[in-house]
């Protein structure tokens, strides 16, 4: 495919990307983006590149949150930012999002990813934060567009096998997703924390020293005038709550020794919930106790004495609607939501049938031997179903139109609620005030722009 047609709506100078026809240039981008996506090699990085450009001459531009975390820190403003993991239907998703943004004027919102999304979702830092912005563009949102990496995270086993090469995995994949202009990053070295030994700050010590590795790591990638916002993390999702102990042990080692920049914005810490939820055998989710006081005490000791933005909640978008008024309430600054939204897609009536039956005959016999032993059907498929975007991504993107609408409504419904009681509506304005614009210029392929 030629991008000629492109010429008709940007034109580009020396080291400058001008914008002719913003409308038209909005409804070309559906092309354009899907013609990125799923082109090949280093065409694929080009057209990738060139969109991000062009995001960013139609004034949506990939930001740090540390400057409004910093604030957080100093006087908490009375809401808590939803981050939002997009595993299918990203661009579609993404434009639901800014729509409603566009509506409520909601500027305190995050993209993120994590490493195992990135993985079994097909969706490269590149392009998770290309797709993102493409969405910004056809939807007309300008200002900071907030993109982070999720659980950049030591696995444990392969540490503990050999930790080198699994800690110069995650450093790879922080380059990678920097010069993707992921300049919000969460470290999560949680998973390397040794119970066994006989004090908390020796526990914790594996953590916050990879911690504080990694996140040296991240200021030495930063680029000139951009402090990447980094998140650390005291407890492994899922297992059992934190304590003000275990966050005092882990600040303040990680104090002592990281003498690279600013520090930590945020901790996340673990309170009753799990990633995905907890499946029954029927296949609905169990119901979870969140244990709020211990979110309220863990923000406001993050807060008063450590200058974080707060504590950061993980596995919430499962959680009845109801609970979604107490993370302001509790002073929580941010919290993390992904499968929640993966669930409208799968169970909406709106998704065709004989799709989701190719998707779940594809998972059943792909990753039949994950299957652990007494699990029931409904809880295998709803526990594996994650892993339907990635291979049979072009598929996703590929839906009837009225389908992905039809869906897309409820998305946006979701969304309706989850910034109204989050209370992130009208925060464009302080957004604007405490985040500084910072232009990173990418090169695009000559070869590329010579087709316009």
């Amino acid at each position: 495919m030629s991008i000629k047609e492109l010429g008709n709506f940007i034109r580009v100078g020396k080291d400058i990307i001008e914008v002719k026809d913003r409308k038209g240039l909005a409804a070309y981008m559906d092309t354009l983006i899907h013609e990125a996506v799923f082109a090949e090699d280093d065409r694929k990085k080009g057209l990738l590149l060139l969109v991000k450009e062009i995001a960013k001459a139609c004034g949506a531009f990939p930001a740090s949150i540390q400057g409004l975390y910093e604030e957080m820190g100093r006087d908490y403003p009375g809401f808590t930012v939803p981050a939002i993991n997009i595993r299918g239907l990203t661009y579609d998703t993404a434009r639901a999002i800014f729509r409603k943004a566009l509506e409520k004027r909601v500027g305190a919102f995050i993209f993120e990813i994590a490493r195992s999304e990135i993985g079994y979702t097909k969706q490269r830092p590149l392009e998770y934060a290309t797709v993102v912005l493409a969405a910004a563009v056809r939807e007309g949102f300008q200002g900071p567009v907030f993109i982070q990496g999720d659980h950049f995270q030591l696995v444990r086993k392969n540490y503990l096998a050999e930790a080198a090469p699994e800690v110069n995995y995650v450093k790879g994949l922080i380059q990678e997703a920097i010069e993707a202009e992921f300049y919000n990053i969460d470290v999560d070295t949680s998973t390397i924390v040794d119970i066994e030994k006989p004090t908390l700050a020796e526990q914790q010590r594996p953590n916050f020293e990879r911690t504080a590795e990694l996140a040296a790591h991240i200021r030495s990638l930063q680029p000139q005038g951009i402090d990447v916002s980094v998140g650390g993390e005291i407890g492994e999702i899922g297992g059992k709550n934190s304590t003000p102990d275990e966050l005092k042990a882990y600040l303040d080692g990680f104090k002592q020794i990281f003498k690279s920049g600013k520090g930590l914005s945020k901790l996340s810490v673990q309170t009753g919930t799990s990633h995905g939820g907890v499946v029954l055998p029927d296949g609905t989710l169990a119901k979870v106790n969140i244990d709020f006081e211990t979110l309220r005490l863990l923000s406001d000791i993050a807060r008063r004495e450590y200058g974080l933005s707060g504590a950061v909640q993980h596995g919430a978008s499962t959680l009845p609607e109801e609970a979604f008024t107490m993370f302001p309430e509790t002073a929580t600054s941010e919290v993390h939501l992904a499968t929640g939204f993966q669930n409208i897609m799968y169970d909406s009536v709106h998704l065709p049938a004989v799709f989701r039956d190719e998707v779940y005959s594809y998972l059943k016999t792909e990753f039949a031997k994950e299957r652990k032993e007494g699990q029931t059907e409904e809880q295998f498929i709803y526990s594996i179903r994650k892993k339907g975007f990635g291979t049979m991504k072009k598929k996703w993107w590929g839906l009837e139109t009225a389908a992905k609408e039809s869906i897309m409504k409820e998305i946006e419904q979701k969304f309706d609620l989850l910034f109204s009681t989050l209370k992130v509506v009208d925060t464009m304005e302080i957004v604007s005030k405490t985040v500084k614009q910072v232009l990173v210029k990418k090169e695009v392929p000559a070869g590329l722009l010579s087709e316009l």
